[in-house]
């Protein structure tokens, strides 16, 4: 087995069909979607925000 890794930058608020487009043009099965959280930390408390998705698809 082979295996991909893709990455995959991504606003969340706009980038979801882009992401759809992403996912049903890979050729192989998406085995995991693993997302980069990075925290931020504003006056009013912490949050957490995901910058890009790492995206690992197995191939023949």
């Amino acid at each position: 087995m082979k295996y991909k890794v893709h990455r995959f930058d991504i606003n969340m608020n706009h980038d979801e069909l882009m992401l759809e487009r992403f996912l049903n043009n890979l050729s192989g099965e998406v085995v995991s979607i693993v997302p980069n959280v990075k925290p931020i930390f504003r006056p009013m408390g912490a949050t957490a925000k995901v910058d890009f998705l790492f995206i690992i698809e197995k191939t023949a």
